[in-house]
């Protein structure tokens, strides 16, 4: 698994018209916009030349369509991937929240229940789904590089659990639409390769 010649990539999907305007986009299954699309070709550029012995993708049709454009169309939809489910924040903006919960913050004071399709989660079942997918990228990464298309949020705790962190560490890694991050291992320790990288570097 942690072996510094293979690397887990990470890339999260291209812009839609929720992330955009800052809705906290979980469950629903909101498309790309012309600009995500145009963000997730633009993958293909970086992630081109590489063999990927796995391609874990979200469900979701926003991280699928990435994935597809990006070149990674033969990959496996993995249900663990779905992004953190907001319950009754779905599709509201922070700032909204915060007019009836003056200072929330997601990563501390966690989201209220929703209806039956958004009934949400706590950052700790968001961790235990986390290292469910991990499980079975570190037995992956002995065939080769593995690559995850997902989410922003699903992607910070997975980051933060990579390196042996809280889940509510997540916090701490920003984590931008059509972007690609690496995780691997110095000395046989989980680091960060790279993060949050644009794809004009």
């Amino acid at each position: 698994m942690e072996s510094s010649t293979t690397e887990l990539v990470l890339a999260r999907h291209g812009e839609t018209e929720w992330s955009r305007s800052g809705r906290h986009t979980g469950r629903t299954d909101v498309e790309l916009t012309q600009a995500g699309e145009e963000q997730a070709r633009a993958l293909s550029t970086v992630l081109a030349g590489r063999t990927w012995a796995h391609v874990l993708v979200s469900p979701a049709v926003r991280a699928w369509r990435t994935a597809q454009l990006a070149g990674l169309d033969g990959g496996r939809r993995e249900p663990g991937l779905w992004e953190w489910d907001y319950g009754g924040y779905e599709g509201r903006t922070s700032a909204d929240i915060r007019r009836e919960r003056p200072g929330w913050y997601l990563w501390s004071d966690g989201i209220i229940p929703g209806d039956a399709e958004h009934p949400g989660e706590t950052i700790e079942q968001v961790g235990e789904r986390v290292d469910a997918v991990l499980d079975q990228v570190r037995s992956m990464l002995d065939d080769g590089d593995v690559a995850i298309v997902a989410h922003g949020h699903i992607l910070r705790v997975l980051t933060a659990r990579w390196l042996g962190l809280e889940p509510s560490a997540g916090r701490l890694f920003r984590l931008d639409t059509g972007t690609v991050s690496r995780l691997g291992a110095e000395h046989d320790r989980p680091v960060i390769s790279v993060w949050n990288s644009p794809l004009s570097t």
